[in-house]
């Protein structure tokens, strides 16, 4: 079983705060367990809490008109969900579901306002973590409308390098399928593009890791959006 104390000193929202905070804060939160595929909420629902995430994985997503999932990003452990809309004070924006068998804490919101209000530095991690959720959607929706595929996929694959902090080893926690889902392509055109930085020798495709050979020739590919002659 999970720490769940380690899982909130490692958190962004909660990290560095003393023992006494996070006995407070494991105290106002609740144990919520959800199923591989079972729905968190749903878009539009009302913000009334948010959760962070001490086992398991979280795609958020949006569904299109026709019916057509977007993945806009996939939360892992120490991670928040749902966030956002709660500080704001509106309606989720976007769907949650477990993709795993998932254990996560639930904090009302009315409860994490009174417990902050009389904390400086719980408040200035909050302000963190919102900037870097607006951070990642900046760059999603640069890399959707402005990029073409090996562009897309060379700029993500940057991004979880250094969000995993290797020097040149990315692990895929997530299928290839909701990656492709990730960067707006489909499956097929997510194999040819790894093929073709295989091939250029940017990368090697181990089973789930993917090693990055070349990262000045992957960043400039990412730069430019197109595959490079």
């Amino acid at each position: 079983m999970t720490d769940v104390y380690d899982i909130l000193l490692k958190s962004q929202l909660f990290g560095g705060l003393s023992d006494v905070y996070l006995k407070e804060i494991k105290e106002i939160s609740v144990d919520k367990y959800f199923n591989k595929g079972e729905m968190i909420f749903f878009d539009g629902d009302e913000g009334r809490g948010f959760y962070l995430v001490v086992e398991g994985r979280v795609s958020v997503y949006k569904v299109s008109p026709e019916g057509k999932e977007q993945i806009l990003h996939i939360v892992k452990e120490g991670d928040t969900v749902g966030a956002v809309p709660v500080f704001s004070g509106k309606s989720f924006p976007a769907n949650a579901r477990a993709l795993s068998k998932s254990y996560l804490l639930f904090f009302l919101r009315a409860k994490f306002i009174n417990l902050i209000a009389n904390n400086p530095s719980l408040t200035m991690n909050i302000l963190a973590v919102l900037s870097v959720r607006l951070r990642e959607f900046t760059i999603q929706i640069e890399n959707l409308s402005l990029k073409e595929i090996p562009g897309r996929v060379a700029a993500y694959l940057l991004y979880l390098l250094g969000e995993q902090g290797g020097k040149n080893v990315i692990k895929l926690n997530i299928s290839k399928l909701q990656l492709a889902n990730i960067l707006g392509t489909g499956p097929e055109s997510l194999s040819r593009t790894l093929g073709d930085m295989k091939a250029r020798k940017l990368i090697e495709v181990n089973g789930a890791d993917i090693v990055v050979i070349d990262r000045i020739g992957l960043e400039e590919l990412a730069e430019y959006g197109k595959n490079l002659k």
